[in-house]
C-alpha cells in the first residue's frame, strides 16, 4: 500500500482542504478534510462508500454513499464503519487501505 500526499486549493468555507490516498487489492482510498469533515472516501468498481466525522474529531461516524451522499447509519467505532462500507462496496474489510491519516478516526 503507498500513501500519496496532495495539498488541495480550499473548500467552500475558506478552509485548505488536505488530502491523502491509498490503494490496494483493487480499492482506491482518498481521505481529506473539508467543510469541517474529515472524509474517508472508498472507491471500487464504479462505486463509492464514504466515512466522515467532524473535524474535531469527537463526534460520531457517518457512513454514507460517497462523499456528499446522505447518510446512511451512524457509528462510535471506526471498525464499524468500515464494515459498512465494505458492504457497500461488496469487497471484504481486510481488504480496505486506510491512509495513516484516517487510522484514528472513531470515538
Amino acid at each position: 500500500m503507498s500513501d500519496t500526499t496532495a495539498d488541495g486549493e480550499g473548500d467552500s468555507e475558506g478552509t485548505e482542504a488536505e488530502s491523502t490516498g491509498a490503494e490496494a487489492n483493487g480499492i482506491a482510498a482518498r481521505y481529506e478534510e473539508a467543510g469541517g469533515e474529515r472524509l474517508l472516501t472508498f472507491s471500487a468498481d464504479g462505486a463509492e462508500a464514504t466515512v466522515a466525522q467532524n473535524v474535531d474529531g469527537y463526534a460520531m461516524l457517518k457512513v454514507r454513499p460517497g462523499p456528499t451522499g446522505d447518510e446512511l447509519e451512524r457509528y462510535y467505532g471506526f471498525d464499524m464503519a468500515l464494515d459498512h462500507a465494505a458492504e457497500l462496496l461488496g469487497v471484504a474489510v481486510r481488504d480496505l487501505p486506510v491512509p495513516d491519516a484516517a487510522a484514528d478516526m472513531g470515538m
